[in-house]
């Protein structure tokens, strides 16, 4: 198997998990794009949505908005675009990843990932549910494999135009009620920033 494998809700009993909802980012503030992302982001979004391909969206909506928030960390955090991710194959947990991003330094390997990102299939999020979660228990496996502290796991699935964020916390899967659009590119900078938080000093230096 593999992360595209396992589907919703098939893939909670088969990784032992159990599920809830609720409003995962009250009281998070939204940051604001560095001057002039918003005016290129809205020209990107128009040729995405007339293109209509995964990988125009990916090109022109994903991967610049990621690429906007990495910035802010100075390469103190690790994106990674298209990778092949051996979480834990054993199990099935290993495959492709549109993109993780962890807490850094930006190194050629994967590092103490906080976040994967798989872009929706067909336009429909929920069709990506079992893939994401199944990504968000691989990360959870690698870290606690690579001696990384247990901590909160988030996945998002999108389609360049919409973002839907998810949190597995122990064995429990938490999915957020709302959706982002990407005119709402403020509120999504903030959500990532909440989920990498503050670079640790000793990797920041």
């Amino acid at each position: 198997m593999a992360f595209s494998d396992f589907q919703y809700p098939d893939v909670l009993a088969k990784l032992g998990l159990t599920e809830g909802a609720t409003d995962l980012f009250p009281q998070v503030p939204p940051v604001v794009p560095t001057h002039g992302f918003t005016d290129i982001l809205g020209r990107n979004t128009q040729l995405a949505v007339s293109i209509n391909t995964e990988k125009a969206r990916s090109e022109y909506l994903i991967a610049p908005l990621l690429g906007e928030f990495w910035g802010r960390y100075g390469g103190r955090v690790g994106l990674h675009s298209g990778v092949e991710f051996a979480a834990d194959p054993a199990n099935g947990l290993n495959g492709f990843c549109d993109f993780l991003l962890g807490r850094g330094p930006q190194v050629p390997r994967v590092r103490a990932p906080v976040l994967v990102v798989f872009e929706a299939k067909n336009e429909k999020i929920a069709e990506g549910f079992g893939q994401c979660i199944a990504g968000m228990v691989g990360v959870d496996r690698f870290n606690r494999r690579e001696g990384i502290p247990d901590g909160i796991v988030y996945g998002c699935i999108t389609t360049g135009t919409e973002w839907r964020f998810l949190r597995l916390a122990g064995s429990t899967v938490t999915f957020d009620l709302s959706e982002y659009a990407i005119t709402q590119v403020d509120r999504i900078l903030g959500i990532l920033v909440h989920i990498v938080g503050a670079i640790p000093e000793a990797v920041a230096a």
